[in-house]
């Protein structure tokens, strides 16, 4: 199936749960993530502030408890066109910018890239890897750049159930897959 047709289509699946739904299956992705990586304290992690619109999983519980932990923690923020990465703490001041997306009120990019995990939203992610978001290219131009040891690990409230078509040369897959019922891995460096 083309990138398009699953973008319309995963929407469609995410928009039809419900608050409660959303918030129960992704304490279940927190959960699974939790258990399969054992994150601790002094590691680092990038993970994105969901849109509460779009109805993404909710990393407020994944940053909580990070926080909480002594695991370090940097969210995306766009800066004249490029994903730059904040690290932000309990104290951290936030604001909300012209598309409704959560961010911190600063600019400085931390200029980390030896992230332990990159926990990245999506709409769907098919059975290699591949991913499909909402069709700006922030994250393959951010994959690029973060440590080839950074795990790339999409959370979905979906399983992948068919390929994606369209996959081009510079999409980059995630490594794992995080969802209510399963963590998938893509892993094909050996460096598992």
């Amino acid at each position: 199936m083309l990138k398009a047709e699953l973008r319309k289509k995963y929407t469609q699946k995410r928009k039809a749960l419900s608050t409660d739904e959303a918030f129960l299956l992704s304490e279940k992705i927190f959960k699974n993530f939790i258990d399969y990586f054992k994150p601790v304290t002094g590691e680092k992690v990038h993970i994105f502030i969901p849109i509460e619109k779009f109805r993404e999983v909710d990393t407020k519980i994944f940053i909580n408890y990070f926080l909480t932990r002594n695991i370090r923690v940097f969210v995306p923020k766009i800066a004249d066109t490029k994903l730059i990465s904040v690290e932000i703490s309990k104290d951290t001041k936030f604001e909300t910018n012209t598309w409704g997306i959560s961010e911190p009120v600063s600019d400085e990019d931390s200029g980390c890239l030896d992230f332990d995990y990159v926990i990245t939203p999506l709409l769907y992610c098919d059975y290699t890897g591949n991913r499909v978001g909402y069709g700006k290219g922030f994250y393959d131009g951010f994959f690029e750049k973060v440590s080839e040891k950074s795990k790339k690990t999409g959370v979905n409230y979906f399983n992948p159930d068919e390929n994606i078509d369209d996959v081009w040369e510079y999409d980059i897959p995630l490594d794992y897959l995080v969802t209510p019922t399963d963590v998938l891995s893509f892993f094909s460096k050996g460096l598992e």
